[in-house]
């Protein structure tokens, strides 16, 4: 059929271009993501992932008549946390869901054209929820990963297995929740299990095959590969860690990550060091707790940044880095900004790393007084967990202090967006503390390894959640929105001048991006705890979001899970448009 299709194009003097129903986004069209209007290729709406739309169809004026255009129901009793971005091309939405799902849904109509369920072992250990963040699409192939740690490419077209790849050993804590990230003809990955002693790694495979291409262990001591062989070891053994403790040593990449077209450059977030007890591996720990570039040719680090050395609260280092270039005293710096679970908004140069400024983003932090300059954190020793081993006799835990943020974080998985118009970043940001105590532990293969305690506790009576949109070159906040249940979902923004974010209350709102003035609501019938996005489809324009409550809050939250125990689960793609006139 393709070759007389082709023939007949060659007869009538047309170019002997691929079928559209053969056609698949390319390298190009995934690079151009955020500047095309007509689709969502990436998980960020480009590979920076600044969650900016150029559209300004739908505007602050026009915003308020926003109707829902149809509902998808993912249906059945898998009703858990859905912290999807979907993806579409095509006349095609592509769309994940909890217990590694995957459907494509026709955007004009909401049918649904296939469904794929993952085969899941009983055996799985998925530390926060049984979430899945989003697919890749690449050619003819969407691609997305499994919490038993598998990264699988189906035919977009069918829903087919076309190939299906173990990335690691789920019965030692490894999982997958990432939106996978393509680079090159590459399929990029992170994992996720920090919290069982796993040891963090990125890797690249070839987007046709599956085959891999290059691993990047986190931590400290542990070799990479390239094209089958070791490559080189990643840090230097023994530098930032003691004895054999980098062997479990976390720094998990569970969020993925972004890439810059302009340095070449893959920027990628690492987790927590392992244990939690701190007192059980003096030193910075390396890589963990940081923000990594790697060239993605090759795998190796060019440089890293750690926002917290010797992470001793769980506060994580996978938040997106987004790049940007910043106008700050007439020059224009080609930076990235990070907000961290920390409590504090970084802002590098993307090109080698350098530490620009770090400034707070939420109102209470206890763990540091702030940042040097030359970017190390200055510590309040005061507020590091006890070493249980100095605990009184009988006593089998360490010194519990009161810390702020919780590490639930500032701002947890749940990405920001970066306006262009505005050049602001809207940051869904959170007010909680937490008791924290440490614990003795011992590492046991797919058994917890934490060796700390903690409850959780809101700072305020009447807010957690805090939408901030903050202004980069100075870090001040120019507006922000509070919100009574904590914000779990994704940013936004669009040039109409509006920012979109959920809450667990089950609205979508949009917010005017220069004021934050509240300008339209909706609720989806359950809690939103994924990423908006906006294209442009048939002359109007759609705004999609997945709504289904759930996600680390209701399994951690101490006694902030239990002021908002009555929300429903769900399980639905919720599409908007204005009405035609």
């Amino acid at each position: 059929m393709k070759r007389i299709l082709l023939a007949t194009c060659a007869m009538l003097g047309l170019a002997a271009a691929t079928p559209a129903f053969a056609a698949g986004p390319t390298d190009a069209d995934l690079m151009n993501d955020a500047a095309s209007t007509g689709d969502v290729l990436t998980y960020g709406m480009g590979p920076q992932a600044q969650r900016y739309s150029p559209l300004k169809t739908l505007n602050t004026e026009n915003v308020a008549k926003l109707v829902p255009a149809f509902s998808f129901s993912f249906g059945g009793e898998k009703q858990r946390g859905q912290e999807s971005q979907p993806i579409v091309h095509d006349g095609t939405i592509y769309v994940t869901g909890s217990y590694s799902r995957i459907w494509a849904v026709d955007s004009r109509t909401g049918e649904e054209k296939w469904q794929y369920d993952a085969r899941l072992p009983d055996g799985i250990m998925p530390c926060c929820d049984v979430i899945n963040r989003g697919a890749a699409i690449y050619g003819d192939k969407v691609y997305f990963g499994t919490l038993d740690a598998k990264l699988i490419a189906l035919n977009k077209e069918t829903g087919k297995v076309i190939w299906s790849k173990k990335m690691a050993d789920y019965e030692a804590g490894y999982s997958f929740t990432a939106a996978p990230m393509i680079v090159d003809g590459k399929i990029i990955t992170g994992n996720s299990g920090g919290e069982f002693g796993i040891v963090g790694k990125v890797e690249a495979r070839d987007a046709n095959t599956g085959e891999l291409i290059w691993s990047r262990p986190t931590i400290e001591g542990h070799i990479g590969q390239l094209n089958g062989k070791d490559s080189t070891m990643t840090g230097k053994l023994n530098a930032s860690w003691q004895g054999d403790m980098w062997k479990q040593g976390g720094g998990a990449t569970w969020l993925g990550g972004t890439y810059d077209p302009e340095t070449k450059l893959i920027y990628m977030g690492t987790g927590n060091p392992a244990p939690w007890n701190s007192h059980l591996r003096p030193g910075d720990n390396l890589y963990t707790s940081s923000t990594l570039a790697i060239d993605p040719a090759t795998g190796e680090i060019k440089w890293h940044f750690q926002t917290t050395p010797h992470d001793g609260w769980d506060f994580d280092g996978v938040n997106e880095f987004i790049p940007f270039d910043l106008k700050k005293d007439g020059k224009v710096v080609k930076a990235g900004a990070k907000a961290d679970r920390n409590g504090f908004f970084f802002v590098l140069d993307r090109t080698n790393g350098k530490f620009l400024s770090a400034t707070p983003f939420v109102s209470k932090i206890t763990w540091a007084k702030g940042f040097d300059k030359k970017g190390r954190p200055i510590y309040d020793p005061a507020n590091r967990p006890g070493n249980p081993m100095e605990a009184a006799q009988g006593d089998t835990k360490g010194k519990s202090v009161f810390s702020a943020p919780s590490f639930l974080g500032g701002k947890n998985w749940m990405p920001m967006a970066y306006s262009q118009d505005t050049g602001l970043f809207y940051v869904p940001a959170n007010e909680w503390g937490m008791d924290i105590w440490n614990e003795a532990i011992n590492y046991k293969k797919g058994a917890a390894y934490l060796g700390a305690g903690f409850t959780i506790k809101p700072l305020y009576e009447d807010h957690i959640g805090v939408l901030r949109a903050i202004d980069p070159a100075t870090g001040e906040i120019k507006w922000e929105y509070k919100n009574k249940a904590p914000l779990w979902g994704g940013v936004l923004t669009t040039a109409g001048n509006l920012v979109f974010t959920g809450t667990p209350e089950g609205y979508l709102k949009a917010f005017d991006a220069r004021t934050g003035q509240e300008v339209w609501k909706f609720n989806t019938g359950s809690g939103i705890v994924g990423s908006p996005i906006t294209w442009e489809q048939d002359g109007e324009q759609f705004v999609a979001v997945v709504s289904g409550w759930g996600g680390a809050v209701p399994l951690w939250g101490g006694e902030v899970a239990k002021s908002i125990q009555h929300i429903n689960q769900g399980g639905s793609l919720w599409v908007f448009k204005l009405p035609k006139a």
